[in-house]
C-alpha cells in the first residue's frame, strides 16, 4: 500500500539495499538491522535506519487510494476496519479513525524501553532524528527511556524480538474482534500482503467473507476461497474498484 505513496519496498535484499546503500556497503541485511540486538549493540546504527524511516513516514502524504477506501467505507453499514502489518501510521494520517486500525506489528510512532524495564510505551512525537544517510547513523541525541534512562526503541515487532510490548496491538485486535461480530456481509480488500511474511495474508483468508486480493505478483487465492485476485498495484486496483462502485450506483 505504501509503495504507491513513494515509500520503499523492502522485499528481497536488493529492494532494501537500494533504499539503504550504506547498509549494502556494510553487508547488513533487513533481518540484521531490524533486530533488538542492534539497538543494544549499536543504537546509532539502529536509529539511523529507524530514524530515517520515522522521518520518511512523517513527511510522506498518503496516496489517493486511501481516500478511495474511505469513500467506500462510508457507504457501509458498519464502516470499515483496517488490519495492517505496516508500522508507518499512513492509514491514520489519511483520516482513518485510530480506533478502527489494528497495527499487528506495532507502530514506529510509539517507543518503548530497549531493556524492557517497563511495559509502558510513549509517543515518539518529541524525537526528531537527524541521520547520516550515507552511513545510516543517527547524528543527534538518542531517545531515552523515561524510566531507567536507557535507550528507547520503536514499539514494533522486530526479528527475534522477545521484548516487544504488544499490549496496544492486542487491545486493537480485541476491538476488531468485537466489530467483526456485528458484521453480517464482510468484504475483505487485501492490499499487497505477500507470502514472505504472510501474517496479514493468513488473517484475511481466515475471515468468512468475500476477498478481493490485490497484489502485483502474488494475487492467487487458495483453492475454493470465495473472492477474486487482481494482479495490479494497490492504487490502480482501487481506482478501478471505485469506478465499478459508481457504475453500480
Amino acid at each position: 500500500m505504501g509503495v504507491d505513496s513513494g515509500l520503499p519496498d523492502f522485499r528481497g535484499h536488493e529492494g532494501f539495499w537500494n533504499a539503504y546503500p550504506g547498509l549494502r556497503q556494510a553487508n547488513i541485511n533487513f533481518q540484521d538491522i531490524a533486530s533488538p540486538d542492534t539497538f543494544r549493540n549499536d543504537p546509532r546504527l539502529a536509529w539511523g535506519f529507524y530514524g530515517h524511516r520515522l522521518k520518511l513516514y512523517r513527511d510522506t502524504e498518503p496516496h489517493q487510494g486511501f481516500a478511495i477506501l474511505r469513500e467506500i467505507a462510508q457507504e457501509m453499514q458498519h464502516g470499515a476496519y483496517v488490519y495492517t502489518s505496516n508500522v508507518d501510521g499512513q492509514f491514520q494520517k489519511a483520516g482513518f479513525s485510530p480506533f478502527k486500525v489494528v497495527e499487528c506489528h506495532g507502530s514506529i510512532h510509539q517507543l518503548q524501553c530497549v531493556n524492557a524495564c517497563t511495559k509502558d510505551i510513549w509517543p515518539s512525537i518529541d524525537f526528531f532524528p537527524e541521520v547520516d544517510i550515507a552511513h545510516c547513523r543517527l547524528l543527534n541525541n538518542l531517545p531515552h527511556c523515561p524510566g531507567c534512562g536507557g535507550v528507547s526503541r520503536p514499539n514494533l515487532l522486530m526479528f527475534g524480538d522477545c521484548d516487544w510490548m504488544d499490549a496496544r496491538s492486542r487491545e486493537q485486535q480485541a476491538n476488531l474482534d468485537a466489530w467483526l461480530l456485528k458484521v453480517k456481509r464482510l468484504v475483505i480488500i487485501e492490499l499487497g500482503a505477500g507470502t514472505a511474511l504472510p501474517w496479514v495474508r493468513h488473517f484475511g483468508e481466515f475471515q468468512d467473507g468475500f476477498m478481493i486480493r490485490i497484489n502485483p505478483k502474488e494475487s492467487q487465492l487458495p483453492a475454493k476461497r470465495r473472492g477474486i485476485g487482481l494482479t495490479m498495484t494497490a492504487l490502480d486496483a482501487l481506482k478501478q474498484i471505485r469506478e465499478a462502485w459508481w457504475e453500480l450506483g
